[in-house]
């Protein structure tokens, strides 16, 4: 992790000193450029004074030149008023006349040197004027370029600054990141040498422990192994291998699908040989109504004798199902019941090899019936070929069938190192088997087509039919399965045959394998008989309901508990209420000996009837009081307290009620602390 840090760290420095080279050089550029800007504004500045100065001298040029013409004007009126007087006096002589001639001269040849120079500044203000204005255009485009190559050197600076300035700030955030990681990775490096510290410690007690236990071992192999018989293949096949009931059961898994299939395909080929006998008793000609010929009817009595040969097959399969167990060692070596499916599967193929130049001779003999059209010839010939296709592929199966066989009878006759392409060339065989199969029908569906087509073709040719496609497509789906049944394990296959005794390359020989299984036999015996039962224990379900009580229990306990807290605060309430209600007795029967003092009193100062009435309600009164603290004491939530029904009548019973009062409160003070 660090060295990976350390290497971004390294090209991003690498990447910056490029960008920071790069904007070394774009400045020196933005320089240069803006030094050439600089003196073209230079050179521009004099072209333009130069060209004020040359528009100065035109100016001085166009002057000096309308005065010459003015001047020349004006020699030529003085020519013409020359020579107007000349011929005046042209009488007046000679010198005169020679002396303006000479004059004239003068002055044509003075006026033609000022032409000629007026033209050749003409000429020379014109030239000036041009290259003033193509200098000027091309000092104006190239200071243009210049002003645009200035812009995109200043964006490129711009851009590599934010650029530069992105990458130092990220290798700056880069940077205190590696410095945190590093800090990081130090405390790991740190706790590593303690573990590793702790890891030697634990090495070199495990060195110890195992170099005594090695010593250990070493001691008990050389007193109780007497030779060592690994090393030796013929001895080391006699071993019994580890005992793998996966794998046994997963053998066992394969043989009964393999079964499946078989039985499935003995079932089919069974149906297709009946079908095909029927279907030569009655096409092309029906033994019903004449004589077959003598091919078909051989031919119909090879293949009414299918059965004989096709059953065995699932006989066999059968045997090799039930020999492998789960206490047996499953391995080529071992399963010699393969040879037993491999003779069955052997006649089969003699049965189709014996029956295939009668079945081509009577679709020759198809061919040749005078209601045969072209097409259903083309048919014909396709079969004939599918035919000869489906007979060899079943011999070749039985090839590979029969060389599985050998290392369980002949050893030698097979190497170890073909067992791998057998399986692979077998899986290509089925394959091949299935595809013939699928052809076989689709020619076969095609010829029935054709033949319900023929108006001698009966119900009895389109039932047999029906049946024969319905037997090919259950040959079809059989193989097919078969097929890819076998490519799916072909790896299991390939793999399971190292299955055998450690340290060795497996079985050499079946009277090896045979010996091993013996050996098995005795170990299992031994330790069978080695094996002690185990005491009575509680029964599964019974154990099983056991602890789905003691889960409600445990469940229910917090409840209960919750139950019972509440139940000791209603009994706590009752009690209060109990000693409540208690007081509220004593106070009723103070109330009741009041009501006898009274009733006493009364007695002395009253007659015998009112003696009589009060009496009555008296007792009357007693017994309505002891109902009431009766449901009082049965009910106290329910009842209602007797005081405030009495009335006083005088002094005596107010202070009789005082004195009731005081002793319950003196009562109710002594047992509330």
């Amino acid at each position: 992790m660090a060295a990976e840090l350390q290497g971004k760290y390294q090209k991003l420095a690498q990447e910056y000193s490029k960008l920071r080279a790069q904007n070394q050089v774009l400045k020196k550029a933005v320089v240069d450029e803006q030094a050439n800007s600089a003196a073209l504004k230079e050179q521009l500045k004099m072209k333009d004074q130069s060209l004020r100065k040359l528009q100065q001298e035109m100016d001085s040029l166009t002057f000096r030149n309308q005065q010459l013409a003015k001047r020349v004007e004006l020699l030529q009126e003085e020519l013409a008023a020359t020579e107007v007087r000349g011929k005046k006096n042209k009488r007046t002589g000679e010198p005169s006349s020679q002396m303006s001639q000479e004059q004239k001269t003068v002055f044509d040849e003075d006026l033609q040197k000022k032409i000629e120079e007026n033209e050749r500044l003409h000429m020379q203000f014109f030239e000036a004027d041009e290259k003033h204005k193509q200098i000027e255009a091309e000092l104006k485009s190239r200071l243009q370029l210049l002003e645009i190559n200035t812009e995109q050197h200043q964006a490129v600076v711009d851009g590599l600054t934010q650029k530069y300035m992105e990458t130092i700030e990220k290798l700056q955030n880069d940077k205190a990141k590696l410095e945190v990681k590093s800090h990081a990775l130090e405390k790991e490096a740190k706790d590593c040498r303690l573990v590793m510290e702790e890891c030697q410690q634990q090495l070199k007690t495990l060195h110890a422990d195992l170099s005594g236990r090695l010593d250990e071992s070493l001691s008990i192999i050389s007193e109780k192994v007497p030779f060592n018989d690994t090393t030796s293949c013929e001895l080391n096949a006699l071993n019994v291998p580890s005992h793998n009931r996966r794998h046994q059961l997963k053998v066992r898994d394969i043989a009964g699908q393999a079964l499946a299939f078989i039985q499935d395909l003995v079932t089919a080929l069974l149906n297709f040989h009946t079908y095909t006998e029927q279907r030569v008793q009655i096409f092309p000609i029906d033994s019903a109504i004449d004589i077959i010929s003598p091919l078909n009817q051989k031919f119909s009595q090879y293949l009414h004798e299918n059965a004989s040969y096709v059953r065995p097959l699932e006989e066999g399969m059968v045997c090799l199902f039930e020999s492998i167990t789960e206490d047996t060692v499953t391995v080529l070596e071992t399963t010699v019941q393969l040879k037993v499916f491999s003779e069955h599967l052997s006649s089969y193929v003699c049965f189709l090899g014996k029956i295939l130049p009668y079945q081509l001779k009577s679709l020759e003999e198809e061919c040749e019936f005078s209601l045969c059209t072209p097409a259903l010839k083309a048919r014909n010939l396709e079969l004939h070929n599918d035919m000869k296709r489906m007979t060899t592929a079943f011999e070749k199966l039985q090839t590979y069938i029969s060389l599985l066989a050998l290392p369980s009878i002949k050893p030698e006759g097979l190497l170890r190192t073909n067992y791998t392409s057998i399986f692979s060339q077998l899986a290509d065989v089925l394959h091949r088997l299935h595809d013939i199969m699928k052809d076989i029908f689709m020619h076969y569906s095609q010829k029935v087509s054709l033949e319900q087509e023929l108006p001698t073709a009966t119900e009895k040719l389109r039932t047999t039919n029906d049946c024969i496609l319905s037997s090919l497509v259950a040959l079809t789906n059989g193989t097919g399965k078969i097929a890819t049944f076998f490519s799916n394990n072909l790896d299991y296959f390939t793999a399971s045959l190292s299955y055998g005794p450690k340290g060795g390359t497996g079985f050499i020989h079946p009277l090896s394998a045979a010996c091993m299984l013996q050996n098995k036999k005795k170990a299992v015996t031994y330790m069978k008989a080695l094996k002690k039962s185990c005491p009575d224990s509680v029964p599964y379900e019974e154990a099983l309901a056991h602890r789905m009580i003691l889960l409600s229990s445990t469940e229910s306990r917090e409840g209960l508990t919750q139950q019972v807290q509440q139940s000791l605060e209603k009994i706590a309430k009752l009690e209060q209420e109990k000693e409540h209600w208690m007081l509220e007795a004593q106070l009723a029967k103070a109330k009741l000996e009041k009501e006898n003092q009274k009733m006493a009193y009364l007695l002395k100062n009253t007659g015998g009837v009112q003696l009589v009435e009060l009496t009555q309600e008296n007792a009357f009164s007693s017994q309505h009081e002891k109902e009431g603290s009766a449901e009082v004491c049965k009910e106290p939530v329910k009842s209602t307290s007797l005081i405030g029904i009495l009335k006083s009548t005088n002094d005596r019973e107010i202070i009789l009620e005082c004195k009731a009062k005081s002793i319950c409160i003196l009562e109710f003070r002594c047992r509330v602390p």
